[in-house]
């Protein structure tokens, strides 16, 4: 079966890749505003099954992956912040503070409808930084395309104190501990 990857994320498809497997890339088009009083794993989790879902159709016979990733910090959602001035008030909001990172994987067989689903939480304690150290971090690593601002697989894991998760790649937006069980559980073994 192939194995399609239902995601225009840069970091997914290059965490996909390091499985060694063959798969596709496919941007599904799906509306990502959350739900009214919808719990962040709620709406991760949601939004995974659509991705998947959304395309479905075009391949009848594959093993779909969706996922999505929302951000918590207190009780507010953030997002990514698309420039140097929404990342530092991110940062500036964050320091001294954990959050939590709640990445949804889905594994969908589009031949048997059947879908899997786990929400795999991260914690990340951020460090307390001078505006001195965000603007620096900021400056040198720009992660304006990544939720809360700072790439824990680059300089940004300078700005983390601290990370509690069962699998550390669903940080970066895919969990491949996780998705290695659900490929074997579909009968795919990624070391063969």
């Amino acid at each position: 079966m192939k194995l399609i990857l239902a995601s225009t994320s840069r970091y997914r498809r290059e965490l996909l890749s390091r499985l060694r497997i063959p798969f596709e890339v496919v941007s599904p088009e799906v509306d990502e505003t959350p739900l009214a009083n919808e719990t962040p794993s709620a709406t991760a989790l949601r939004l995974s099954v659509l991705k998947a879902q959304a395309v479905a159709a075009q391949f009848p016979e594959a093993l779909i992956i969706g996922s999505d990733q929302v951000l918590m910090l207190d009780s507010e959602q953030l997002g990514k912040p698309g420039n140097y001035e929404n990342a530092f008030a991110q940062l500036k909001k964050m320091q001294g503070k954990a959050m939590v990172f709640h990445t949804a994987l889905t594994l969908l067989n589009s031949k048997t409808g059947r879908a899997q689903t786990r929400d795999v939480p991260t914690v990340v304690h951020i460090r307390k930084l001078t505006d001195a150290q965000i603007e620096a971090y900021l400056k040198k690593e720009q992660p304006y395309d990544c939720a809360g601002s700072a790439k824990s697989e680059s300089l940004g894991i300078a700005l983390m104190e601290r990370m509690d998760s069962p699998d550390p790649t669903a940080l970066i937006g895919l969990p491949l501990m996780t998705l290695t069980e659900m490929l074997m559980n579909e009968g795919v073994d990624v070391l063969k």
